[in-house]
């Protein structure tokens, strides 16, 4: 038998950066990028500030999801006002984990919970669609530049 610790740290794949965005200010628009430097106080142009929530990730696979919930066709990553949209890794299964996006290393720290902003954002209804699939704050660990494309990988996990 495979003790729980073990299968805890285990990954099928490495995942893939898809959408980076930033917001210059608290209630601004999100700004696609194709690459962007993260420093210690998060993403450079965005808002954020350092600490356990410098860095929002939401999983791509949980899009369509809360699409579906919130009775739309499809959403784009901006709506969800997410800084890193990551696919082909369970951000949830990471919780204490440190993971490279591009050069930089990420310890997710906590749940990104929805805000009433999702509700006026997706309709009536939004802010329930979101619970449970709003994604992941990390804390940055090791500065670096980030790509669309680049691998995101476990670098380190104590479940």
């Amino acid at each position: 038998m495979i003790p729980l610790k073990d299968l805890m740290s285990r990954h099928a794949q490495d995942g893939c950066l898809d959408w980076i965005g930033v917001r210059a200010a608290r209630l601004a628009d999100l700004v696609s990028l194709n690459e962007v430097e993260i420093a210690l106080d998060g993403l450079g142009g965005d808002h954020a500030r350092p600490g356990k929530r410098a860095v929002t990730l939401i999983q791509a696979e949980h899009i369509p999801v809360i699409a579906a919930l919130a009775g739309h066709a499809r959403l784009a990553p901006e709506t969800l006002r997410r800084n890193l949209v990551v696919s082909g890794l369970n951000l949830s299964a990471l919780r204490g984990a440190v993971i490279s996006v591009g050069s930089a290393h990420l310890c997710i720290t906590t749940v990104c919970a929805p805000c009433s902003r999702m509700e006026a954002a997706l309709g009536h209804g939004g802010y329930s669609a979101m619970r449970g699939h709003g994604g992941w704050c990390a804390e940055v660990v090791k500065p670096g530049r980030a790509r669309l494309g680049d691998p995101v990988c476990v670098v380190e996990h104590d479940p």
